[in-house]
């Protein structure tokens, strides 16, 4: 009995790809338009184009492609890789990488109109916070997407270790994580707020 063997054409993979580079791209894109449409700096005002900086608090957070709030972005992605693991299990990977990224880009934009900004500025200890510019918005997002592909890869017991991991560490550097961050923002306590400020 001969058996048929099954070659993958050559560049096929690439065929198989490039949907999906372009449709995260044109979200890419719509995401940096609707912010600039927003108002939001292309990048910062401050004459500087950084890759990190590791200030929590001062006036090039959320100015750069990357700060210590990045990490909270990377735990939107190991959150999002889980809830749709659950709610979509029959969904290929691809496109639940696609929609992780894409509920990234909604909060960006959501999380950069003036009554958000507001709210950070009054609930958080964020006082300063303007918010952010597109190129801190598009590493916010690939920070999620980089979480969503380890949480893909580590499964679900230690992507939960990863994110207490993570909290601790921000906890312990910047006095501020994403668990606390939604505590403040829904439910904000003097406490928490006295204690990010050093008293």
């Amino acid at each position: 009995m001969s058996k048929t063997s099954h070659h993958t054409p050559a560049g096929g993979g690439g065929r198989r790809l490039w949907p999906w580079a372009a449709g995260l791209a044109a979200l890419l894109a719509l995401t940096a338009a609707l912010l600039r449409w927003q108002g939001r700096l292309w990048v910062c005002d401050c004459g500087r184009v950084l890759f990190w900086t590791g200030e929590a608090w001062g006036g090039d957070t959320s100015q750069h492609l990357f700060d210590p709030y990045s990490f909270t972005h990377v735990l939107h992605g190991v959150v999002f890789a889980g809830l749709l693991a659950l709610a979509l299990p029959r969904v290929a990977r691809p496109r639940r990488f696609l929609l992780a990224v894409a509920a990234e880009a909604v909060w960006e934009v959501v999380e950069n109109t003036q009554y958000v900004i507001n709210r950070y500025r009054e609930a958080t200890a964020a006082l300063g916070y303007t918010g952010d510019t597109v190129l801190n918005s598009l590493g916010d997002i690939a920070a999620c997407a980089l979480g969503f592909l380890a949480a893909s890869r580590l499964g679900a017991a230690r992507s939960v270790v990863l994110f207490l991991l993570v909290e601790v560490v921000l906890l312990l550097t910047i006095r501020d994580s994403l668990l606390l961050n939604i505590i403040m923002l829904l439910y904000p306590l003097d406490s928490i707020r006295a204690w990010q400020a050093g008293h």
